[in-house]
């Protein structure tokens, strides 16, 4: 028996290594490695970044992906063992069943499979049965043409059982034939591709015309075309039963489809038949399908919105970093002031302090005073604003101070989402003990100027506010797939060890929240890191967490100029073999004499890679960290736009180009920052002179684009905006 299930074991495993290779069209052996390498408790930033010789150099989304559809495979195939387990149980089991199991590709497949041997709630049919109503059932099912079933219904009449004539004994049994029928998982899945690709999602509502929901007052779209970001709105409009939704399709061909699996011919029992498939339908089928597939729409969409959110958010966080400035962080209010906030380039608070520029104080000379002293005392040339309440006026405060000052300082509006979760949070109490909450978010607002990265890893990220939706994902869901994107990220960056918050540690792959604080603590305690070995030194720290975790810290004062790269400690020697061969010596790295590693040809690289003892993917990192060590990817990126003055919205004519900023892309467009406090709206049919299917695929989050304005609305505040014919600046 052992033996039986080991080799069951081994084949499902070669079924899902299969699968995993046709669908992400790659090699059975990586396919086998990656689920190997996942089993042993590697992170996928390790594994994407130092096991690329193993993985086909499979980068960490797509092996994200994978990871994801592993766990669904093998939810599956658990699933597949229970529902075996508990029809064996009753008895039931068989070669066909057996057969059908192994063929259902999804768990809505396995549980139709189980549907008729799944222990049900009391039911008509199961009322009927007790009733002693099955043999008839049995008999009208054969639909002889011979058979009376009103006659043989009379035998089956019992005042006990609670079967008083035989017109009841005849529906008691189209009961059972009805849920029986309903239980066909042939049937449900063919009915479920039917509704798929010929229903209708159609809506209704009497709500009015300045409604959010005006648009769906009478609207239709099929099934499989339906846009994700369409059903998220209906279904939040049903929610606030704004909206009545239902599918539709064409009842006649479902059940054509159900007496032709079911009705024989034209007997009495064939027309009792045809009533139960009808019954069937309408009571049982339709309503748990219309359910199941509009679940399955939401589902993608949340996927979806997921995805957009996450694309967003790591183009958010990977934003360059304001390097070598002393930044003045700016959080508007009215009434209580604008809470100011001076940090140094290291980020260290220098001065902090309020204006009241605006209604209703409007201190304004006084507040200009201040902010010109504060510009001059600090040396300060970037001003980062939020752009919460109070934001505007702010704005054009700041731009009037700077406009009367003969100064090199710009200024640049950033979002405050999220800064004050972050400002009542525990760590930012733990950071400034001293400081107002609303302090503390003049700081942070600053800092995501500095670094978007380092200071938006301490907020939640469904706070941030870059996507739609976000707030009606699966809660689960969402926070898994935005962890990912920070951990991404983080480890893309690379983190000073010496510098980083235990927030920004606790991202780094391999490194719990509890070791990340005791990698400060250690730190605090015993002074800088000298070296990456030290971490061993650190409590919890084990071998396993170090190999995870040691290629994505820096240790920028180490002797060793590789402790400063993204080169893994695991690779020093064959780094040092490189230099070797090369002819030069790891202390040429701090002068960048390294000319001769640009021009190595790939077939040198095959030789080299052999000589050295590693693969020619980890070769290549190797010799690309040793061209530029310690270098942030991020610099390689256009800088953000930085503003010394600011329309109004009357300013704005159609015709005119400006210059902006991408703040969110969302699937029917993006929206763009022209410096007039409302985010103009670029259309996805506006955004190229050829079809786009989506628009990730032309710009991105923080991306610096020319756009054309078509049109100002501005009773509603809308700006409408064209990339069309409009020429866009070279990206770096």
């Amino acid at each position: 028996m052992a033996l039986i299930y080991s080799y069951r074991k081994g084949a499902v495993i070669l079924d899902i290594i299969k699968s995993l290779s046709e669908q992400f069209n790659t090699s059975p052996v990586y396919v086998k490695n990656i689920i190997t390498l996942i089993d042993e408790g590697n992170t996928i930033p390790f594994i994407a970044r130092y096991r690329k010789e193993m993985t086909g150099a499979m980068d960490d989304q797509v092996l994200r992906e994978l990871a994801d559809r592993l766990t669904y495979l093998r939810n599956l195939e658990s699933r597949k063992a229970e529902v075996k387990a508990s029809i064996e149980e009753q008895g039931k089991w068989s070669a066909e069943l057996a057969a059908a199991l192994d063929k259902a590709e999804t768990l809505a497949e396995v549980e139709d499979i189980y549907r008729p041997y799944k222990p049900k709630r009391k039911t008509r049919a199961s009322v009927a049965r007790e009733k002693g109503l099955e043999p008839l059932a049995a008999a009208i099912m054969l639909q002889s043409p011979s058979f009376d079933p009103h006659a043989e219904a009379v035998k089956f009449i019992n005042e006990e059982k609670g079967v008083s004539s035989a017109g009841e004994a005849v529906q008691g049994a189209c009961d059972i034939i009805a849920e029986e029928i309903s239980d066909n998982a042939e049937l449900r899945k063919a009915l479920r591709e039917y509704l798929w690709k010929n229903g209708q999602i159609v809506v209704t509502s009497d709500c009015a015309d300045d409604n959010v929901y005006a648009m769906y007052r009478d609207f239709s779209e099929p099934v499989h075309k339906i846009a994700g970001h369409r059903v998220l709105a209906i279904d939040r409009g049903e929610r606030e039963n704004v909206l009545k939704v239902k599918l539709v399709a064409d009842k006649d061909q479902q059940i054509a489809m159900i007496d032709k699996a079911y009705v024989r011919n034209t007997s009495p029992s064939a027309a009792l038949v045809k009533a139960a498939g009808e019954d069937a339908l309408s009571r049982l089928i339709f309503p748990a399908l219309e359910r199941e597939i509009r679940g399955m729409l939401t589902e993608c969409a949340a996927e979806q919105a997921i995805k957009v959110f996450a694309l967003n958010l790591k183009n958010l966080l990977m934003q360059p970093p304001v390097k070598g400035k002393n930044v003045l962080g700016v959080d508007p209010a009215y009434r209580t002031g604008c809470k100011l906030a001076v940090v140094d380039s290291t980020g260290k608070v220098l001065h902090t302090g309020v204006i009241y520029p605006t209604p209703p104080q409007n201190r304004v000379e006084e507040a200009a005073a201040t902010v010109r002293d504060i510009i001059r005392r600090f040396n300060v040339t970037a001003i980062a604003i939020g752009n919460g309440t109070a934001s505007r006026e702010t704005e054009m405060f700041i731009a009037d101070v700077l406009k009367s000052m003969d100064y090199p300082a710009a200024y640049m509006v950033v979002s405050e989402a999220g800064a004050s979760v972050y400002s009542a949070s525990k760590l930012a109490a733990e950071e400034f003990p001293d400081f107002d909450v609303s302090l503390r978010s003049a700081v942070s607002i600053a800092r995501r100027l500095q670094d978007p990265l380092a200071e938006l890893v301490k907020i939640d990220p469904k706070a941030i506010g870059v996507g739609q939706y976000q707030h009606d994902m699966p809660k689960a869901r969402l926070e898994e797939a935005l962890s990912g994107v920070v951990e991404a990220c983080v480890n893309a960056v690379g983190v000073d060890v010496n510098t980083a918050s235990y927030s920004l540690l606790a991202h780094v792959a391999g490194l719990s929240e509890s070791v990340a604080k005791n990698v400060v603590a250690y730190r605090n305690a015993h002074g800088h890191f000298k070296s990456r070995r030290q971490l061993l030194q650190v409590p919890k720290l084990g071998q396993k967490a170090f190999q995870q975790c040691a290629g994505f810290l820096r240790v920028p004062e180490s002797e060793d100029v590789l402790d400063n790269t993204a080169v893994h400690p695991e690779s020093y020697e064959a780094a040092h073999k490189l230099a070797k061969l090369c002819g030069f010596s790891l202390s040429d790295l701090r002068s960048g004499q390294l000319e001769k590693l640009k021009s190595i040809t790939e077939k040198e690289s095959k030789a080299l890679a052999e000589q050295i003892g590693v693969g020619v993917p980890t070769l290549l990192d190797i010799i690309d960290e040793l061209q530029k060590p310690g270098r942030d990817p991020r610099e390689s990126l256009p800088p953000p736009l930085l503003r010394k003055d600011l329309m109004k919205l009357e300013d704005l004519k159609p015709g005119m180009v400006v210059t902006g900023t991408v703040r969110n892309v969302i699937d029917f467009g993006v929206f763009v920052d022209i410096g007039v406090h409302e985010d103009g709206l670029v259309h996805i049919s506006q955004l190229a002179d050829k079809f786009v299917r989506h628009p990730s695929e032309v710009v991105k989050v923080g991306d610096i684009v020319n756009v054309r304005v078509l049109d100002v609305d501005i009773k509603r505040r809308r700006i409408s905006l064209t990339m069309k014919g409009v020429r866009q600046k070279t990206q770096p």
